[in-house]
């Protein structure tokens, strides 16, 4: 399991710590030290959050998201907190307050990770990006959300990680629930009905749900079908007040074994939760919203 992490709030710098667990319920830290850092993508004061990670012939990638700067983070239990970047100079460089890139870390251990590349342009917002498990039609594809076209979720491609395709859309909000931004979860899992792919929503008040789709799995620019009602919203409490933003259930982690899907979410951006559920019954539930 890979984690964010925060030492603390002012300045706010987040970093990614790995865990391990015989039984994917109870995980301990593999090293004292972070694994990924944003003096590691280059960005010394940047924090690194969001990580998802895939195995793809044999090496281990992480697809991250990036803040470049510090900043100062004030909760107040009322929603999204009050940020301040006006003591970091850092700032005055980027497009667009509190901008957010993304890029790919690599590692042969889960341990030692370097930064490979980045996989959107320094001057948009664009997060929530997740690479495909293996490659399709012999190009690595990767979900993205540029908030500067539209906060949905896209997708590009790439021969080598290193240049990427201009982004396609895939699936935009349609649902009350999902407000007007929606964002890929954890890497699509790769089933015999296509693409399995959880995503969130963020309606007007904040609140962070969770919905479902199918891709198809040689043209993943297709929906096959996607649930019309949220399957995970904010229920217990430690899901509905968190030290940051609350009434957020995050997922960027799925393990499928023996038939039960494993969720791994963030909850109110202060622990991470797991919920499971029975790997047909979800596809089945998709289907039947085609």
């Amino acid at each position: 399991m890979f984690e964010r992490a925060a030492g603390s709030l002012c300045p706010f710098q987040t970093v990614i710590g790995a865990l391990a667990s015989s039984d994917g319920i109870n995980f301990q830290h593999t090293r004292r030290e972070p694994v990924f850092t944003g003096e590691m993508a280059g960005l010394p004061k940047g924090s690194v959050q969001d990580a998802r990670i895939v195995k793809i012939e044999g090496t281990y990638y992480i697809s991250y998201a990036i803040q470049p700067y510090q900043m100062d983070c004030r909760p107040n239990g009322l929603g999204v907190p009050a940020y301040s970047t006006g003591r970091y100079r850092g700032w005055k460089k980027c497009a667009s307050p509190m901008i957010t890139r993304s890029g790919i870390a690599v590692s042969r251990d889960l341990i030692g990770f370097t930064h490979l590349s980045f996989t959107t342009p320094a001057g948009i917002d664009d997060r929530d990006n997740a690479l495909f498990p293996r490659k399709i039609n012999g190009r690595f594809a990767s979900l993205r959300r540029p908030m500067s076209r539209s906060p949905s979720i896209w997708i590009s491609y790439s021969r080598d990680l290193m240049g990427w395709t201009d982004p396609r859309i895939v699936a935009e909000p349609e649902n009350d629930w999902e407000g007007g931004k929606i964002g890929a979860g954890p890497p699509p899992l790769e089933t015999t009905e296509g693409w399995l792919l959880l995503y969130h929503g963020v309606d007007g008040s904040s609140v962070y749900r969770v919905g479902a789709m199918l891709l198809d799995l040689d043209d993943p620019e297709r929906v096959i079908a996607r649930t019309r009602d949220f399957i995970m919203e904010p229920e217990e409490y430690y899901e509905r007040f968190g030290l940051v933003i609350p009434n957020v259930i995050f997922p960027t982690g799925m393990v499928l074994a023996d038939g039960l899907l494993r969720i791994y979410y963030g909850c109110a951006d202060t622990c991470i939760g797991l919920a499971t559920v029975p790997a047909g019954e979800l596809i089945a539930h998709i289907l039947s919203q085609a």
